[in-house]
Protein backbone atom coordinates (compact mmCIF):
# COMPACT_ATOMS: atom_id res chain seq x y z
CA UNK A 1 0.00 0.00 0.00
CA UNK A 2 1.41 3.35 -1.02
CA UNK A 3 2.14 5.83 1.74
CA UNK A 4 0.77 9.31 1.09
CA UNK A 5 3.11 12.03 2.29
CA UNK A 6 1.82 15.28 3.71
CA UNK A 7 2.48 18.15 1.39
CA UNK A 8 4.21 21.22 2.74
CA UNK A 9 1.90 24.19 3.12
CA UNK A 10 2.34 27.85 3.92
CA UNK A 11 1.47 29.20 7.34
CA UNK A 12 0.03 32.63 6.63
CA UNK A 13 1.15 35.31 6.89
CA UNK A 14 4.52 34.11 5.61
CA UNK A 15 6.26 37.34 6.70
CA UNK A 16 5.33 39.01 9.98
CA UNK A 17 6.06 42.64 9.10
CA UNK A 18 4.22 45.10 6.86
CA UNK A 19 4.54 43.98 3.25
CA UNK A 20 1.82 45.07 0.81
CA UNK A 21 1.36 44.60 -2.95
CA UNK A 22 3.68 41.56 -3.07
CA UNK A 23 5.26 40.56 -6.36
CA UNK A 24 7.12 37.23 -6.25
CA UNK A 25 9.46 35.63 -8.79
CA UNK A 26 12.04 32.87 -9.11
CA UNK A 27 15.54 33.51 -10.40
CA UNK A 28 18.28 30.87 -10.55
CA UNK A 29 16.50 28.64 -8.06
CA UNK A 30 15.94 31.33 -5.42
CA UNK A 31 12.64 33.02 -4.66
CA UNK A 32 12.26 36.76 -4.28
CA UNK A 33 9.41 39.08 -3.41
CA UNK A 34 9.26 42.86 -3.56
CA UNK A 35 6.52 44.93 -1.99
CA UNK A 36 5.33 48.20 -0.54
CA UNK A 37 6.67 48.82 2.96
CA UNK A 38 4.95 50.81 5.69
CA UNK A 39 7.09 53.91 5.06
CA UNK A 40 6.61 53.60 1.29
CA UNK A 41 2.81 53.49 1.64
CA UNK A 42 2.57 56.32 4.16
CA UNK A 43 4.75 58.79 2.29
CA UNK A 44 7.59 58.62 4.82
CA UNK A 45 10.11 56.72 2.71
CA UNK A 46 13.71 57.75 3.39
CA UNK A 47 16.75 56.31 1.67
CA UNK A 48 15.91 53.23 -0.39
CA UNK A 49 12.29 52.32 -1.09
CA UNK A 50 10.59 48.90 -1.37
CA UNK A 51 11.42 45.86 0.72
CA UNK A 52 12.88 42.75 -0.92
CA UNK A 53 12.37 39.34 0.68
CA UNK A 54 14.23 36.15 -0.22
CA UNK A 55 13.49 32.46 0.27
CA UNK A 56 15.54 29.37 -0.51
CA UNK A 57 12.58 26.98 -0.26
CA UNK A 58 9.48 29.15 -1.08
CA UNK A 59 8.13 28.71 2.46
CA UNK A 60 10.46 30.60 4.81
CA UNK A 61 10.83 34.26 3.82
CA UNK A 62 13.31 36.75 5.23
CA UNK A 63 14.30 40.35 4.69
CA UNK A 64 17.06 40.69 2.08
CA UNK A 65 17.37 44.36 1.06
CA UNK A 66 15.67 47.59 0.16
CA UNK A 67 15.47 47.85 -3.58
CA UNK A 68 15.14 51.35 -5.02
CA UNK A 69 17.55 54.24 -4.76
CA UNK A 70 15.18 57.17 -4.35
CA UNK A 71 14.96 59.40 -7.42
CA UNK A 72 14.31 63.17 -7.43
CA UNK A 73 12.43 64.00 -4.17
CA UNK A 74 10.25 66.42 -6.17
CA UNK A 75 8.47 63.37 -7.61
CA UNK A 76 6.99 62.65 -4.17
CA UNK A 77 7.64 60.37 -1.23
CA UNK A 78 4.88 57.77 -1.57
CA UNK A 79 6.15 54.65 -3.36
CA UNK A 80 3.63 51.99 -4.36
CA UNK A 81 3.33 48.51 -5.84
CA UNK A 82 6.69 47.51 -7.34
CA UNK A 83 7.07 44.66 -9.85
CA UNK A 84 10.20 43.23 -11.46
CA UNK A 85 10.88 41.97 -14.99
CA UNK A 86 14.08 40.24 -16.13
CA UNK A 87 15.21 40.83 -19.71
CA UNK A 88 18.57 40.51 -21.49
CA UNK A 89 20.56 40.21 -18.29
CA UNK A 90 18.96 43.19 -16.53
CA UNK A 91 16.29 43.50 -13.87
CA UNK A 92 13.68 46.23 -14.33
CA UNK A 93 11.62 47.49 -11.40
CA UNK A 94 8.31 49.19 -12.31
CA UNK A 95 6.57 51.31 -9.68
CA UNK A 96 4.61 54.47 -9.05
CA UNK A 97 5.62 57.50 -7.03
CA UNK A 98 3.59 60.52 -6.00
CA UNK A 99 2.51 62.90 -3.26
CA UNK A 100 0.30 60.89 -0.92
CA UNK A 101 -2.57 59.64 -3.07
CA UNK A 102 -2.17 62.45 -5.62
CA UNK A 103 -0.20 62.87 -8.84
CA UNK A 104 1.17 59.36 -9.07
CA UNK A 105 3.27 58.54 -12.12
CA UNK A 106 4.76 55.32 -13.44
CA UNK A 107 8.53 54.91 -13.40
CA UNK A 108 11.10 52.21 -14.12
CA UNK A 109 14.47 51.49 -12.51
CA UNK A 110 17.26 49.09 -13.53
CA UNK A 111 19.65 46.77 -11.71
CA UNK A 112 22.12 43.96 -12.34
CA UNK A 113 20.83 42.08 -9.29
CA UNK A 114 17.32 40.91 -8.29
CA UNK A 115 17.84 42.53 -4.87
CA UNK A 116 19.01 45.82 -6.34
CA UNK A 117 19.99 48.49 -5.87
CA UNK A 118 17.70 49.71 -8.66
CA UNK A 119 18.44 53.08 -10.23
CA UNK A 120 15.61 55.10 -11.73
CA UNK A 121 15.97 55.58 -15.49
CA UNK A 122 15.02 59.26 -15.34
CA UNK A 123 11.74 59.20 -17.24
CA UNK A 124 8.05 58.77 -16.62
CA UNK A 125 6.33 56.02 -18.61
CA UNK A 126 2.89 57.62 -19.00
CA UNK A 127 2.71 61.40 -19.53
CA UNK A 128 1.45 62.96 -16.25
CA UNK A 129 -0.05 65.85 -18.20
CA UNK A 130 -2.36 63.42 -19.97
CA UNK A 131 -2.74 60.97 -17.09
CA UNK A 132 -2.26 62.61 -13.67
CA UNK A 133 -2.82 59.40 -11.69
CA UNK A 134 -1.29 56.11 -12.86
CA UNK A 135 -0.39 53.27 -10.47
CA UNK A 136 0.25 49.53 -10.17
CA UNK A 137 2.40 48.80 -13.26
CA UNK A 138 2.55 45.13 -14.23
CA UNK A 139 4.99 43.95 -16.96
CA UNK A 140 3.81 40.90 -18.91
CA UNK A 141 5.70 39.00 -21.61
CA UNK A 142 3.63 37.09 -24.17
CA UNK A 143 4.66 33.83 -25.81
CA UNK A 144 6.13 35.67 -28.82
CA UNK A 145 8.50 37.63 -26.58
CA UNK A 146 6.65 40.95 -26.76
CA UNK A 147 6.41 42.80 -23.45
CA UNK A 148 3.32 44.71 -22.33
CA UNK A 149 2.64 46.99 -19.40
CA UNK A 150 -0.69 46.78 -17.58
CA UNK A 151 -1.53 49.53 -15.12
CA UNK A 152 -4.37 51.37 -13.37
CA UNK A 153 -5.56 54.91 -14.03
CA UNK A 154 -8.55 57.15 -13.27
CA UNK A 155 -11.62 57.64 -15.48
CA UNK A 156 -14.27 60.33 -14.97
CA UNK A 157 -16.74 59.47 -17.73
CA UNK A 158 -19.65 57.17 -16.89
CA UNK A 159 -20.64 56.14 -20.42
CA UNK A 160 -18.37 53.07 -20.42
CA UNK A 161 -18.41 52.14 -16.75
CA UNK A 162 -18.51 53.76 -13.36
CA UNK A 163 -16.31 56.71 -12.47
CA UNK A 164 -13.13 55.64 -10.75
CA UNK A 165 -9.93 53.72 -11.28
CA UNK A 166 -9.75 51.18 -14.12
CA UNK A 167 -7.18 49.09 -15.96
CA UNK A 168 -5.13 49.72 -19.09
CA UNK A 169 -2.59 47.88 -21.25
CA UNK A 170 0.09 49.22 -23.58
CA UNK A 171 3.04 47.75 -25.49
CA UNK A 172 6.55 48.19 -24.18
CA UNK A 173 8.63 49.39 -27.13
CA UNK A 174 11.60 48.52 -24.96
CA UNK A 175 11.83 47.94 -21.24
CA UNK A 176 11.95 51.64 -20.39
CA UNK A 177 9.48 53.08 -22.91
CA UNK A 178 5.83 52.43 -23.72
CA UNK A 179 3.89 52.96 -26.94
CA UNK A 180 1.43 55.53 -25.58
CA UNK A 181 -1.38 55.10 -23.06
CA UNK A 182 -2.74 51.98 -24.75
CA UNK A 183 -6.13 50.25 -24.50
CA UNK A 184 -8.75 49.99 -21.78
CA UNK A 185 -8.77 46.54 -20.19
CA UNK A 186 -11.57 46.79 -17.61
CA UNK A 187 -13.65 49.48 -15.94
CA UNK A 188 -15.55 49.04 -12.66
CA UNK A 189 -19.22 48.15 -13.06
CA UNK A 190 -20.36 46.40 -9.85
CA UNK A 191 -21.40 47.64 -6.42
CA UNK A 192 -18.76 45.63 -4.55
CA UNK A 193 -16.08 47.61 -6.42
CA UNK A 194 -17.14 50.89 -4.79
CA UNK A 195 -14.28 52.77 -3.15
CA UNK A 196 -16.28 55.63 -1.69
CA UNK A 197 -19.63 57.25 -2.25
CA UNK A 198 -19.57 61.04 -2.72
CA UNK A 199 -15.79 61.19 -3.02
CA UNK A 200 -14.41 64.65 -3.87
CA UNK A 201 -12.05 64.22 -6.82
CA UNK A 202 -10.85 66.38 -9.71
CA UNK A 203 -13.07 69.30 -8.74
CA UNK A 204 -16.24 67.20 -8.53
CA UNK A 205 -17.96 64.67 -6.29
CA UNK A 206 -18.19 61.09 -7.50
CA UNK A 207 -19.56 57.71 -6.60
CA UNK A 208 -16.01 56.35 -6.90
CA UNK A 209 -15.19 52.75 -7.83
CA UNK A 210 -11.80 51.06 -8.10
CA UNK A 211 -10.09 48.28 -10.02
CA UNK A 212 -6.34 48.07 -9.43
CA UNK A 213 -3.38 45.72 -9.04
CA UNK A 214 -3.51 43.98 -12.45
CA UNK A 215 -1.65 40.71 -12.92
CA UNK A 216 -1.92 38.71 -16.15
CA UNK A 217 -1.64 34.94 -16.53
CA UNK A 218 -2.04 33.18 -19.87
CA UNK A 219 -3.82 29.84 -19.48
CA UNK A 220 -4.84 27.47 -22.27
CA UNK A 221 -4.59 30.24 -24.85
CA UNK A 222 -6.66 32.82 -22.98
CA UNK A 223 -5.49 35.87 -21.04
CA UNK A 224 -6.67 36.24 -17.46
CA UNK A 225 -6.20 39.70 -15.95
CA UNK A 226 -6.50 39.36 -12.19
CA UNK A 227 -7.29 42.56 -10.31
CA UNK A 228 -8.29 43.84 -6.90
CA UNK A 229 -11.55 45.73 -6.50
CA UNK A 230 -13.11 47.97 -3.88
CA UNK A 231 -11.40 49.97 -1.16
CA UNK A 232 -8.04 48.63 -0.03
CA UNK A 233 -8.53 49.86 3.56
CA UNK A 234 -11.67 47.78 4.13
CA UNK A 235 -12.81 44.17 4.35
CA UNK A 236 -14.78 44.64 1.10
CA UNK A 237 -11.55 44.45 -0.92
CA UNK A 238 -11.03 41.27 -2.94
CA UNK A 239 -9.58 39.67 -6.08
CA UNK A 240 -11.43 38.92 -9.31
CA UNK A 241 -10.41 38.67 -12.97
CA UNK A 242 -11.32 39.45 -16.56
CA UNK A 243 -10.66 37.13 -19.48
CA UNK A 244 -9.83 37.76 -23.14
CA UNK A 245 -8.76 35.96 -26.31
CA UNK A 246 -6.31 38.80 -27.04
CA UNK A 247 -3.70 40.32 -24.76
CA UNK A 248 -4.97 43.83 -25.58
CA UNK A 249 -8.59 42.88 -24.99
CA UNK A 250 -11.47 43.27 -24.91
CA UNK A 251 -11.67 41.63 -21.47
CA UNK A 252 -14.85 40.51 -19.72
CA UNK A 253 -15.41 39.99 -15.99
CA UNK A 254 -19.11 39.13 -16.21
CA UNK A 255 -20.18 36.70 -13.52
CA UNK A 256 -18.71 38.58 -10.56
CA UNK A 257 -21.71 40.80 -9.80
CA UNK A 258 -22.16 39.25 -6.34
CA UNK A 259 -18.53 39.84 -5.35
CA UNK A 260 -14.94 38.77 -6.02
CA UNK A 261 -14.62 35.15 -7.13
CA UNK A 262 -10.94 34.44 -6.41
CA UNK A 263 -10.15 35.96 -3.00
CA UNK A 264 -12.44 37.61 -0.48
CA UNK A 265 -12.39 38.39 3.24
CA UNK A 266 -12.90 35.79 5.95
CA UNK A 267 -14.65 37.82 8.68
CA UNK A 268 -12.71 37.91 11.93
CA UNK A 269 -9.64 36.30 10.42
CA UNK A 270 -8.45 37.72 7.07
CA UNK A 271 -9.84 41.14 6.09
CA UNK A 272 -9.25 42.64 2.64
CA UNK A 273 -7.07 40.16 0.75
CA UNK A 274 -5.77 41.60 -2.50
CA UNK A 275 -3.12 42.81 -4.92
CA UNK A 276 -1.89 39.42 -6.02
CA UNK A 277 0.87 38.00 -8.14
CA UNK A 278 1.17 34.38 -9.34
CA UNK A 279 4.21 32.12 -9.18
CA UNK A 280 5.02 28.48 -9.91
CA UNK A 281 5.93 26.42 -6.86
CA UNK A 282 9.02 24.27 -6.35
CA UNK A 283 7.41 21.20 -7.94
CA UNK A 284 7.16 23.01 -11.29
CA UNK A 285 3.45 22.16 -11.52
CA UNK A 286 1.55 23.89 -8.72
CA UNK A 287 0.69 27.58 -9.09
CA UNK A 288 0.35 29.88 -6.13
CA UNK A 289 -1.23 33.24 -5.47
CA UNK A 290 0.93 35.65 -3.51
CA UNK A 291 -1.15 38.45 -1.99
CA UNK A 292 -1.47 40.74 0.97
CA UNK A 293 -4.16 40.79 3.63
CA UNK A 294 -4.77 42.79 6.77
CA UNK A 295 -4.16 41.38 10.21
CA UNK A 296 -7.46 40.96 12.13
CA UNK A 297 -7.02 44.36 13.82
CA UNK A 298 -6.37 45.95 10.40
CA UNK A 299 -3.14 47.56 11.51
CA UNK A 300 -0.86 46.25 8.76
CA UNK A 301 -0.95 44.37 5.46
CA UNK A 302 1.12 41.20 5.34
CA UNK A 303 2.12 38.68 2.66
CA UNK A 304 0.28 35.38 2.28
CA UNK A 305 0.60 32.50 -0.19
CA UNK A 306 -2.08 29.97 -1.20
CA UNK A 307 -2.60 27.56 -4.07
CA UNK A 308 -4.29 28.64 -7.30
CA UNK A 309 -6.69 26.25 -9.03
CA UNK A 310 -8.08 26.28 -12.57
CA UNK A 311 -11.70 25.09 -12.63
CA UNK A 312 -14.47 24.91 -15.24
CA UNK A 313 -15.75 28.17 -13.73
CA UNK A 314 -12.40 29.91 -13.93
CA UNK A 315 -9.44 30.44 -11.58
CA UNK A 316 -9.96 30.01 -7.85
CA UNK A 317 -7.71 30.22 -4.79
CA UNK A 318 -7.77 27.85 -1.82
CA UNK A 319 -7.24 30.86 0.44
CA UNK A 320 -7.26 33.04 2.21
CA UNK A 321 -5.90 30.76 4.92
CA UNK A 322 -4.57 31.84 8.27
CA UNK A 323 -3.72 28.79 10.42
CA UNK A 324 -0.93 26.22 10.61
CA UNK A 325 -2.00 23.57 8.10
CA UNK A 326 1.28 21.62 8.03
CA UNK A 327 -0.42 18.33 8.97
CA UNK A 328 -2.99 18.48 6.16
CA UNK A 329 -2.77 15.57 3.72
CA UNK A 330 -2.95 16.11 -0.07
Amino acid sequence: MAITQARKLHTNPVYASYFADPFAWNFNGKYYAVGTGAADASGQALGKAFTVLQSADFYDWNYAANALLRPDPALGNSYWAPEVAYHDGKFYLYYSVGHGDKNHQLRVAESDSPQGPYRDMGRTLIDPQQCPFAIDPHPFQDDDGQWYLFYARDFLDTANGRAGTGLMVTCLEHMTQVAGEGNVVLRPRSDWQRFQKDRPMYGGVWDWHTLEGPFVRKHEGRYYCFYSGGRWETADYGVDYGVSENVKGPYSDFGNEAGPRVLRSVPGHVPGPGHNSIIMGPDGETEYMVYHAWDPEMKMRRMSIDRLFWTHDGPRCEGPTWTDRSSIQP
